[in-house]
This record gives C-alpha cells, sequence and structure tokens, in this order.
C-alpha cells in the first residue's frame, strides 16, 4: 500500500520529471524522422504497383500494424543483435535508445505509408490530366498538384500517428530507457507516492499532446487556406447544404405524421 495521497508531491515531482522530457521527446522526433522516410519509401511501390515489392510493403504494414508495439520492441532489442550476428555484424554494444528508436520508427513508418498511399490516391485523377495537358511533366504534376492536396488531406491522419507515438513512448522504459514513465515509476517506487507521480506522468502528457494537437491544427489550418476561401467565396453552397438539412427534418417529419396516423 502506499502513502496517503498529499497534493504537495504532484508539484514535487512536475520537475524530476521534466527532467526526463528531452529523452522522451528525443524517441519521438527521432522515431517520426525514420518513420516518415520509410513511410515514403513503402508507399511508393504501392502507389505505382512495383510487382514483389508492392506485396512486400504489404507484409511490412501489416506485421507492423497487426502486432503490439511492446513485442516489437522485445523483437528488435533482443533478435536483431542475434540476426546480424549471422551476417558478421555485432550490435550488441549499441544503446538501448537506438533499438528504441529503430523500432518506433518502423512502428510509425507502416502508418506514415498507409496515409500517404490513401492521400495520394484520394487526389482527382482529372487534375493530373490536366497537369500532363498543359505540359508539365510526371514530377512536376506530382510536387505542384498531387502534393499539396495530399499533404494536406493526410496532415489530419499524421497529427493522430504522431499523438499516438508520443504516447507509446511510456513502454520505452520496459527496455530500460529512463524517460517520464521510467521516472515516475522510481519516483512512485522511492517515496510511496504512487498516485501523485502518476498524476503528475499524466498531466504533462496532456500538456504535450495539447500543444502538438494545436500546433499540427494550426499546419492544418494553413494547408487548407485556400479551400476555405472558395467556400467563402461561393456561400450559395452553404444554401443548399441548409436547404438539404431543411428538406430532410421536413420528410421525417412527413414520415411520421404518417406512421402515427397510420
Amino acid at each position: 500500500m502506499g502513502e496517503k495521497f498529499d497534493i504537495s508531491y504532484v508539484f514535487t515531482f512536475f520537475p524530476k520529471l521534466a527532467g526526463t522530457l528531452q529523452t522522451t521527446l528525443l524517441i519521438v522526433a527521432g522515431a517520426l524522422v525514420v518513420g516518415i522516410i520509410v513511410g515514403i519509401l513503402v508507399a511508393l511501390p504501392r502507389l505505382y504497383s512495383v510487382p514483389v515489392l508492392q506485396r512486400a510493403s504489404q507484409v511490412y504494414a501489416s506485421f507492423f500494424r497487426g502486432t503490439p508495439i511492446l513485442i516489437q520492441l522485445f523483437l528488435f532489442y533482443y533478435g536483431l543483435p542475434e540476426i546480424l550476428k549471422l551476417l558478421h555484424l555485432d550490435v550488441s554494444r549499441a544503446p538501448v535508445l537506438f533499438f528504441v528508436i529503430l523500432t518506433y520508427g518502423l512502428h510509425t513508418g507502416a502508418y506514415v505509408s498507409e496515409t500517404i498511399r490513401a492521400a495520394v490516391t484520394s487526389v482527382d485523377r482529372g487534375q493530373v490530366e490536366a497537369a500532363y495537358a498543359v505540359g508539365m511533366s510526371g514530377i512536376q504534376a506530382f510536387t505542384r498538384i498531387v502534393w499539396p492536396q495530399a499533404l494536406a488531406i493526410a496532415v489530419p491522419v499524421l497529427a493522430n500517428v504522431i499523438l499516438g507515438l508520443l504516447k507509446d513512448t511510456s513502454l520505452a522504459f520496459t527496455l530500460g530507457v529512463m524517460e517520464m514513465t521510467g521516472k515516475a515509476q522510481s519516483l512512485a517506487t522511492l517515496t510511496n507516492h504512487f498516485v501523485e507521480s502518476y498524476i503528475s506522468l499524466a498531466l504533462i502528457y496532456l500538456v504535450i499532446s495539447f500543444a502538438l494537437e494545436r500546433l499540427l491544427l494550426a499546419f492544418e489550418r494553413k494547408l487548407l487556406r485556400h479551400e476555405v476561401r472558395v467556400i467563402d467565396a461561393y456561400p450559395v453552397f452553404r444554401r443548399d447544404k441548409s436547404r438539404g438539412l431543411r428538406q430532410l427534418f421536413a420528410r421525417h417529419a412527413r414520415f411520421r405524421e404518417e406512421v402515427q396516423k397510420s
């Protein structure tokens, strides 16, 4: 049993937990860089239907999306050095943080690849054909027409991936990495104030998640600023939408009256 709840410990633990925040952010940043690079490379074979690589990218995405991140951490930390020994590569002395960032990066890459693939395929094919018609090359059509729209579509999903990555870093302490969750567990064990320790930890995660969410929302609005202007320039669309809702409610009211009469 722990000690009696004392709110002062919540504030006492804040600076101690914040001291390990840089490790958590390092894992998030490193995994995000690896995940974006891997995600783009994995998405390309499926976008261009490359026969063998397309199947390999599907297997990759299925494995990392279909298995728990905790199991992936154990597999890469304990299994990867043994596999590389067969190739005469010794990574057993590599820091634990290397395996943690690599695992989280590959895990994130699976979700990023699916997001990129879905966002690119959602762009109207007619716009690409129009770009070709005005003389653009394939690269120009992708970078000027497809990619800006695909990025705007992908940002909300990528925001969820980043927030999920931040929270998943709490499992890194299972390999001995002293990030915020590991520090919270140590403080709780030393002081027997478990509730206060985890309340402090939860509040720090909440503040960081809120800040990231607002930042990504601002980025999303910046990407979609032209679409908002188009809607404002043509308010008739909003009138049509409200008119459609009124017609729907009217039909629903008539249906209820007919049911009551019958």
